[in-house]
């Protein structure tokens, strides 16, 4: 079906569920039957918004009229989002290859390539009015398409300029560097398919994410492959005790030390790590250890390089993006989508929709949703939390409204995706449903969390730790809206920062981090805190958790890409899993507790229990303690002062028993703690809880316990 044909496809999709409808369900206790169906139900959570009651309504009309045209006017959003199976090179049952693309500024057009010796006169395209493009190449033989690989569009401006653009919705391309910086459009057609050997697992309740980039996690200075994670990493993850795996960097990215955040072909998946078939593989090979698998999906923005990207896609600056200032992001020097076009908006879905489907992905991490979501994108703004900042003229209604369509869809076509955005606002409805008037992902990034730790591991002393303030960052999150947390992610491990484990011990980590060395304060103390600060954020700070690959156990390097400002090496673009291997070195004891610590979650399953209550947060022993999923957590922040018989308040009657503990010695601790010796409470109100059980906690030490009545 040709995009955009208002007029002509009026069919209605009877098998999509109207959004506006309500079900008779609760939430949180809460019966819904009554609630207000034109998006403003989050005041019934949150009486806050009520007044902005009219702004909650108008981003849900403008919502639902997109719903409604593509329902009525393109077949619904099973039809509209399948865009790379009309748009692109297509392959026909005989073997013909149809080739189409939006150029609607283009006077003259032409599929070109090897296959026609880059003839422009060869191939000509015929444009529609909804300036679309089209050719039909026959095929060779019976079911044998004529086009090997190396496809080009030539098209012919105003004005008689002619210029080669890579097809937009190419499925892959590759680069030469021999021969030119600028990729190559491939046309993928293999002849042996790819068999999928493993279903996807059930949908986690709870997420522990392990964050990866491919291209970094080879022990060796170059760039690592598919084939490669596969084997050497994915096994990994799955012991460590994580349930998914986020993937970064796959979308085709010209620029290497981008990290993926320069996209420049949207539905090909990166080259310099092997074939598609490849990275099928690897997803199939985690769904076979019960992983989901998160793509790092880039709908924020877009890279500007022309010859190999969409920017001045048919001599214009706004065929997929805003023409002139509104178009540019100024400082991640990229364009911006017009995410008000419906080819737009078709090409997005679309792009989400096919990853889902070619390489089933279970889910996506949106980057960059708060320059998605304000007309400011964040820049030089500072959210206070006052909720006039999330409405009026700074909102982008047009990218909220995108962002609500591509969770409406994903959840309606595939019950088992998981969304999660990164966005540091805070906006209210980010993670409620789009029926409720929210904008319908699953998760946020607790992204004050990280820059809590560095601020405090920067500027304080042990000693003048605001244990207040560390629980309050923690705990401070939206009602009913999920989040995940993290001590830090790959932000903190690019050099220019530094990770926990380098402002912990970065002046002896080449040095003392043998067993066959003394331990040093500086190693005992950097070891000791990378275990609390981990298992607090974890235990505290949401209901998902996430890792950067190699962070665990403290990577000794930070991360740099090869760039002029290195002399393009690969030295610092990898992970040093020997150092983890050796059984001498002291990286294996972070790592044991990292296993640990998510075992225990998949145990116990606090991520998915009801958020934690604080009873004793103790400025000067440095002391929190709280209950959570069955268990009580105690932590001791003091550098120096361990306490015997210390009165912990619980509202739980029974013995317990220490299931974890950072001091251990497979910890790399001191094993101060005999875990043998259960507690027994005793039923004395205590820091306003029930009763209360004396427990000896040693400095820099946190113990979780569990509770039998």
């Amino acid at each position: 079906m040709a995009p955009s044909e208002i007029s002509k496809h009026t069919k209605t999709n009877n098998n999509t569920t109207d959004s506006r409808k309500q079900t008779t369900e609760t939430v949180a206790g809460i019966d819904t039957t009554n609630w207000p169906t034109d998006g403003t139900a989050l005041i019934c959570i949150d009486p806050w918004l009520k007044p902005h009651a009219s702004a909650l309504r108008k981003r849900y009309n403008a919502y639902q009229k997109w719903v409604d045209k593509i329902e009525q006017q393109e077949g619904g959003y099973d039809k509209f989002t399948k865009g790379y199976e009309y748009f692109g090179l297509n392959v026909q049952p005989n073997g013909n290859v149809v080739y189409r693309e939006w150029a609607p500024n283009a006077i003259k057009a032409s599929l070109i390539g090897d296959f026609n010796n880059w003839n422009r006169n060869a191939n000509p395209m015929k444009k529609n009015e909804y300036g679309v493009w089209e050719v039909t190449v026959p095929a060779l033989f019976p079911n044998v398409p004529r086009i090997p690989h190396n496809t080009k569009i030539s098209m012919e401006i105003p004005g008689g300029e002619i210029i080669d653009r890579l097809p937009a919705w190419i499925k892959r391309v590759t680069q030469d560097m021999s021969v030119s910086v600028a990729y190559d459009a491939i046309f993928w057609n293999p002849t042996n398919k790819y068999e999928w050997k493993h279903k996807a697992p059930k949908k986690p309740s709870k997420l522990r994410i392990y964050e990866a980039h491919v291209g970094i996690s080879s022990v060796e200075g170059r760039i690592a492959s598919y084939d490669n994670f596969t084997d050497d990493v994915v096994k990994r993850i799955a012991d460590l005790g994580y349930n998914a795996i986020q993937l970064m960097a796959i979308m085709e990215h010209a620029y290497y030390a981008s990290f993926g955040y320069q996209v420049t072909s949207f539905f090909a998946a990166s080259s310099r790590y092997g074939t598609p078939e490849a990275l099928k593989r690897l997803i199939d090979t985690a769904h076979g250890l019960g992983l989901y698998v998160l793509l790092d999906i880039v709908h924020s923005h877009a890279c500007k390089n022309v010859l190999d990207g969409l920017n001045m896609f048919d001599g214009t600056d706004h065929c997929y993006f805003h023409g002139g200032g509104k178009g540019q992001h100024d400082l991640w020097d990229s364009r911006l989508f017009n995410y008000g076009h419906p080819e737009v908006l078709r090409f997005l879905l679309s792009n989400v929709r096919f990853y889902a489907e070619e390489y089933k992905f279970d889910g996506f991490r949106f980057d960059g949703v708060t320059s998605m979501l304000y007309v400011h994108h964040g820049i030089g703004t500072g959210f206070s939390g006052g909720y006039h900042e999330y409405f009026g003229d700074t909102v982008d209604e047009e990218a909220v409204v995108y962002l609500m369509l591509a969770n409406d869809m994903l959840h309606k076509l595939y019950p088992g995706i998981l969304t999660v955005a990164e966005d540091v606002s805070g906006m209210p409805g980010l993670c409620r449903p789009v029926s409720e008037g929210g904008l319908g992902f699953d998760y946020r990034l607790g992204m004050a969390i990280p820059d809590m730790w560095i601020k405090i591991l920067k500027e304080r002393r042990d000693d003048d730790w605001d244990i207040g303030n560390i629980c309050c960052t923690l705990t401070n999150r939206r009602y009913m809206e999920k989040t995940i947390a993290y001590a830090e992610s790959h932000d903190q491990a690019i050099v220019g920062d530094k990770t926990i484990a380098f402002w912990l011990m970065d002046a002896e980590m080449y040095t003392n981090m043998s067993d066959l060395t003394p331990l040093t304060p500086v190693i005992d103390r950097g070891i000791a805190l990378h275990k609390m600060i981990r298992l607090l954020t974890h235990s505290l700070g949401g209901e998902g958790y996430l890792n950067f690959e190699g962070n665990e156990f403290g990577h000794p390097e930070w991360l740099d890409f090869p760039r002029a400002g290195n002399n393009n090496s690969y030295h610092y673009a990898r992970r040093q899993w020997n150092v983890v291997d050796d059984k001498l070195l002291r990286y294996r004891y972070l790592n044991e507790f990292d296993k640990a610590m998510q075992h225990t979650e998949e145990k116990f399953g606090w991520l998915d229990s009801p958020q934690a209550y604080i009873s004793l947060k103790h400025e000067l022993d440095k002391i929190i303690a709280f209950q959570r999923g069955n268990l009580l957590w105690i932590f001791n922040f003091h550098p120096t002062k361990s306490f015997t018989d210390y009165r912990i308040g619980t509202e739980w009657a029974g013995e317990y028993r220490i299931v974890l503990n950072t001091d251990s010695k497979q910890f790399g601790g001191h094993e101060r703690i005999d875990e043998s010796i259960p507690y027994f409470s005793t039923p004395e109100e205590w820091h306003g809880r029930k009763n209360f059980i004396q427990v000896y906690i040693p400095c820099r030490v946190a113990i979780v316990l569990s509770h039998k009545p």
